[in-house]
């Protein structure tokens, strides 16, 4: 057991590092403010091959491990949770249509999507269907060379911005051995969007209903075979899961950051902030929650790269634990900021309305808990 890292992944953490630091962290308080999708830094993100990061490098991915994937979208998320999340996003969809399409479908989406010429979005949650994620109603109709898509899909990030929508659809019987995965593209036909949400958090990401209305999308655009969509949506969530809990992780440190020169900074009742120990424990234990969060995460990213029987369950475990230290983190922040932290002068509310969705989305903290309890009573 080693905790150290190689020094490749030193190399492309601190590169992470830097670029989040140079490119995104100024920019990142006005992204909020705007509320504006920012093309032109994914982008610069996808040239350092942050888009596809475990994507094969056949058609441009960077064809590292999950591991590897964990480094990088913390220190991205250190500047900006909620861009860093779409990027992860993007990420788990190229991902599958990698893992799961044929050559030529891997030839036709891949490229652009590795350099964000073409932004990707996942297409799971439905308005009736969220935790029963196997309830979905979208119907997928098989009409000639061609699927007949009618219902919609709720809260999609990237929705009405992105060109690729991976979707889940409903081509069989009730229950999941129905579901079947579909590449649709922008500007099929049949194909609109709602209005865009407005949100606590996550503003430079556009967030929309995705409607289906007699759709139209090729059989050529299906990954797998029919029946095998719900399989593939959760492998594709395991490696998500990781992915949101990391952005958790850089988020909350970048808040723990703060709070520590805060603490060194301010002065109260003639000492430093740093001089009460009530304080100094509160802020050890905030170091000590990320630092276990950390461990269990690169645990269980390690053990989905491996392909171990648990992985699932390790994935499960990692970001219920990554995804509410992390929240805790940048709540207990705020307080030691007191009045200032509360202020949109600071960066920590920020942080704070990004990272508190990481315990909605990717399966809710509770599904996590069911996850874990059903693998611990199997028999």
């Amino acid at each position: 057991m080693d905790f150290d890292l190689t020094d490749e992944q030193l190399a492309f953490q601190e590169t992470a590092r830097d670029f989040a630091r140079s490119e995104w962290l100024p920019h990142a308080p006005g992204w909020d403010a705007r509320e504006e999708f920012p093309v032109d830094a994914l982008r610069a993100a996808a040239a350092l091959g942050f888009a596809g990061i475990y994507v094969k490098d056949e058609f441009g991915g960077s064809g590292l491990t999950r591991l590897d994937a964990a480094l990088i979208f913390e220190e991205l998320a250190t500047a900006c949770a909620s861009t860093a999340a779409y990027l992860s996003i993007h990420n788990m969809a190229a991902w599958m249509i990698d893992r799961f399409g044929t050559a030529a479908q891997r030839a036709r989406f891949l490229p652009k999507l590795m350099s964000m010429e073409h932004f990707a979005s996942y297409c799971l949650t439905e308005p009736g269907s969220g935790s029963d994620a196997a309830a979905l109603a979208t119907t997928a109709r098989r009409d000639g060379d061609d699927y007949v898509l009618n219902g919609a899909k709720a809260f999609i990030s990237g929705g009405g911005s992105s060109d690729i929508y991976v979707a889940m659809v409903r081509t069989g019987e009730s229950g999941p051995k129905g579901i079947s995965c579909l590449v649709v593209e922008r500007g099929a036909k049949g194909l609109s969007f709602g209005k865009k949400e407005e949100k606590l958090g996550w503003h430079s990401q556009p967030t929309r209903a995705v409607i289906f209305e007699d759709c139209r999308v090729p059989v050529a655009n299906r990954l797998g075979r029919e029946g095998e969509g719900f399989s593939i949506a959760m492998m594709g969530l395991d490696g998500g899961r990781l992915n949101i809990g990391a952005c958790s992780l850089g988020g909350a440190r970048a808040a723990y950051e703060a709070a520590r020169g805060y603490m060194l900074e301010r002065r109260q009742f003639g000492q430093r902030l740093a001089d009460f120990q009530a304080l100094q424990f509160k802020l050890a234990d905030m170091a000590s929650e990320l630092d276990a969060a950390r461990l269990l995460l690169w645990r269980a990213a390690t053990s989905l790269d491996r392909g171990d029987h648990q992985a699932t369950l390790h994935c499960a475990m990692a970001k219920r634990i990554a995804t509410d230290a992390g929240f805790h983190v940048v709540n207990e922040a705020l307080q030691l900021h007191g009045g200032y932290g509360y202020l949109k002068d600071f960066p920590i509310e920020r942080y704070l309305r990004d990272l508190r969705v990481h315990q909605i989305l990717e399966g809710t903290n509770e599904i996590m808990r069911v996850i874990i309890a059903r693998h611990l009573l199997r028999q």
